[in-house]
């Protein structure tokens, strides 16, 4: 994924989350407040947060879910060798089926760290 493709991925993710909000009522966005909410600094770092909903993406199969991610680790200063790490883990937990996850995850992260 490109510096491009990461700006569109962002733009057309902000733009679905609108118009979800567009239609919600209190259910769906106290969910999504829920969700930003758990992400921040806490107990546990922010960075740590980010590879826990990492791991747990690659496990779930879910591809943007994965791409939001990789987004927030690389902002976030995550290294090659914790990303490596928490892959490994979610690769034990979710077996083989999530391998073309990973590929697709880590040709993300290689061209987000160009």
């Amino acid at each position: 994924m490109k510096k491009d493709t990461v700006t569109l991925f962002k733009k057309e993710r902000k733009r679905l989350n609108e118009i979800v909000m567009k239609y919600s009522t209190e259910k769906i966005k106290k969910f999504y407040s829920l969700d930003a909410y758990v992400y921040k600094e806490g107990t546990l770092s922010k960075k740590t947060k980010e590879l826990l909903g990492l791991v747990a993406s690659l496990v779930l199969r879910c591809d943007d879910c994965i791409t939001y991610h990789l987004i927030q680790c690389y902002e976030d200063g995550i290294t090659n060798e914790e990303l490596e790490e928490a892959f490994a883990i979610g690769l034990v937990v979710g077996g083989s089926i999530t391998i073309p996850h990973l590929r697709r995850a880590f040709k993300t992260w290689d061209e987000l760290k160009k």
